[in-house]
C-alpha cells in the first residue's frame, strides 16, 4: 500500500532579476509504500531540496498532488499545516537543528510538548528510543556538550517519539564522521525494519547503499531508479555508482 504518492509535481520559480522563470521540478511522480526505505540522489540544483521541502510540506508545488496518508497536502491550509505535520511527519536534518537552551531530553520530547501530550506519556515514550539510539545517558547533558553523532541520534530520538507515518531525512549524516556516520545508517536501518517508512535526500553513496530503493533526480524529473532487491550493501554500492556515473556523463533516461 503506498503511503506516499506524488503525481506530476512542479514547481517554477521567478528569479528577483529580470523576472526569469526557473522550473525546479517538471511532471515529477513516483510512489513510496508503507514500510519502504528510499533515497533520493541527484546532482546539485536537479531539485532534489525543492522535493524535499515540498515534501514537508514546508513549499508549495506550482502544480501537482502530494498524497500522504491519503490526503493532498498541497490543499491543506496554511493554519492547519503544522498540526499536519506534527502529526503524519518527522524530520531528521544535517545541521541536528537542536535548540542549544534545551537539555537532549527536552529538545526530544518539544514535539510531544507541542501536541499536548501529558507528562506521563512523554515519560513513557521517552526511555525506550533513548535506549535504542544509545542516548540514555545522555539525556540532561545539552547539544554543545555532546559529539555530532550524539546530537543526530537525539535529531532521530525526536524525529521517532511522535511515531510519525513518514520519516523525512536531509544529508543526516553529512556532518559526521565514518564512524558516526556507520551508526547512524545501523539506527536508520533498524528502524526500518521495524516498520518505520523512510525517505532520505543524500549526495553519500554509502548512506544511500542502505536504503531499499534509490531514485535519481535529474533536471526535475525523475530519471532513473534501482532497487536492492538481494543485493548486499557493497553490490548495491556498486550499482548506486554505476548509476550516477551513467547520469554525470548523460546517459538515456530509464
Amino acid at each position: 500500500m503506498a503511503i506516499l504518492e506524488v503525481n506530476n509535481l512542479k514547481k517554477v520559480y521567478t528569479t528577483r532579476l529580470g523576472g526569469n522563470q526557473v522550473e525546479a521540478l517538471k511532471n515529477l511522480s513516483f510512489s513510496v509504500e508503507e514500510g519502504e526505505y528510499v533515497a533520493i540522489m541527484g546532482e546539485s540544483g536537479s531539485g532534489k531540496t525543492t522535493l524535499l521541502n515540498i515534501l514537508a510540506a514546508l513549499d508549495k508545488p506550482t502544480g501537482g498532488q502530494v498524497i500522504l496518508n491519503g490526503k493532498n497536502i498541497v490543499d491543506i491550509r496554511e493554519k492547519e499545516i503544522s498540526a499536519f505535520r506534527r502529526e503524519n511527519l518527522g524530520f531528521v536534518f544535517q545541521d541536528f537543528s537542536l535548540l542549544d537552551t534545551f537539555n537532549l531530553k527536552d529538545n526530544i520530547l518539544l514535539p510531544l510538548v507541542l501536541k499536548g501530550v501529558t507528562y506521563r506519556e512523554m515519560s513513557q515514550k521517552l526511555m525506550p528510543i533513548a535506549e535504542e539510539l544509545g542516548i540514555a545517558g545522555l539525556l540532561e547533558k545539552y547539544p554543545y556538550e555532546v559529539s555530532g553523532g550524539q546530537k543526530q541520534r537525539a535529531a532521530a530520538a525526536r524525529a521517532l517519539i511522535t511515531e510519525p507515518r513518514l520519516l523525512l531525512a536531509d544529508e543526516p549524516t553529512g556532518a559526521l564522521d565514518s564512524k558516526s556516520t556507520d551508526e547512524m545508517l545501523g539506527i536508520f536501518s533498524r528502524i526500518n525494519q521495524k516498520g518505520q517508512t523512510i525517505v532520505m535526500v543524500t549526495h553519500s553513496v554509502k548512506a544511500a547503499s542502505r536504503a531499499g530503493r534509490v531514485l535519481f533526480i535529474k533536471d526535475g524529473e525523475v530519471f532513473h531508479q534501482v532497487y536492492r532487491g538481494e543485493l548486499s550493501d557493497e553490490q548495491f554500492y556498486q550499482k548506486i555508482s554505476a548509476t550516477l556515473t551513467m547520469l554525470a556523463t548523460g546517459g538515456e533516461r530509464r
